[in-house]
């Protein structure tokens, strides 16, 4: 996606709405400080059980973890290794985010948008229910604590929505965590948007601007911060506009 700003010659398509109107709430039980599946240092092996198709370019894999118990153990807004090979035959590495919470026992679930010329895409798109996707983690610089600041801004753009759902999920559905969220979503079309709404969702079409982030999220204060993710350009160009709003680089937290 390209750079989100006024001279941009396509429009896109926003969700802009306080969280609890776009994420369905399963109200699991919150699991604090579970132990995992997951090594740090070495890939382990996890059995692809369901594939759903959630477009022409995305879908959601499902992933068994050792037993109907387990949890993986990713600390929230981290993030896992994956490896695979290309449409070569050559190893690639990349990271992605899971969708799922340590509430989810026994599973955990990717949310993967397929880019034609992506290598690590071509792996997931020969993916069938069966194979084994090597996984290593977690990692991450980014540490959550119930608390730790009364409101988040969330700047997400494309497959950058993965982080900002685990973060917004995690907090939903802790009824001890009083932390506002705000989001603001974007992409190039409506049908490019993950994790969407039901169809009923009426957000607003239009830029990325320093006035929209002024209207939806939280003012510059020591209590709140502004996350990021999104391709390097939007990353590059939403920095800019924070930095002229007023948040100082502790305010700021880029994934």
């Amino acid at each position: 996606m390209s750079c989100l700003s006024p001279r941009d010659d396509f429009s896109l398509h926003l969700v802009v709405k306080q969280i609890k109107l776009l994420v369905t709430i399963s109200r699991l039980s919150y699991r604090e400080d579970p132990s995992g599946c997951l090594d740090p240092e070495s890939f382990k092996q996890f059995k692809l059980v369901k594939r759903t198709q959630l477009s022409h370019n995305v879908a959601k894999f499902r992933f068994d973890l050792p037993t109907p118990t387990s949890v993986l153990g990713l600390p929230i807004g981290q993030h896992i290794s994956c490896k695979g090979k290309d449409g070569e035959g050559q190893e690639i590495i990349k990271p992605y985010t899971p969708t799922t919470l340590d509430s989810d026992v026994g599973y955990f679930e990717l949310v993967i948008k397929m880019y034609p010329q992506g290598r690590m895409s071509h792996h997931f798109r020969e993916m069938r229910v069966g194979d084994y996707l090597a996984v290593k983690g977690p990692k991450g610089r980014f540490k959550y604590q119930v608390g730790q600041v009364r409101a988040f801004g969330m700047l997400a753009g494309g497959s950058g929505i993965t982080p900002m759902f685990q973060v917004a999920r995690a907090i939903l559905e802790n009824p001890k965590d009083k932390t506002k969220v705000h989001l603001i979503y974007a992409n190039v079309t409506f049908e490019d948007i993950l994790l969407k709404p039901p169809e009923a969702w009426n957000g607003g079409v239009g830029f990325v601007s320093k006035e929209m982030i002024k209207a939806h999220c939280p003012a510059p204060a020591s209590d709140i911060q502004i996350l990021r993710c999104g391709p390097p350009p939007m990353n590059k160009a939403m920095g800019a506009i924070l930095n002229d709003i007023g948040y100082t680089d502790e305010m700021q937290f880029q994934f």
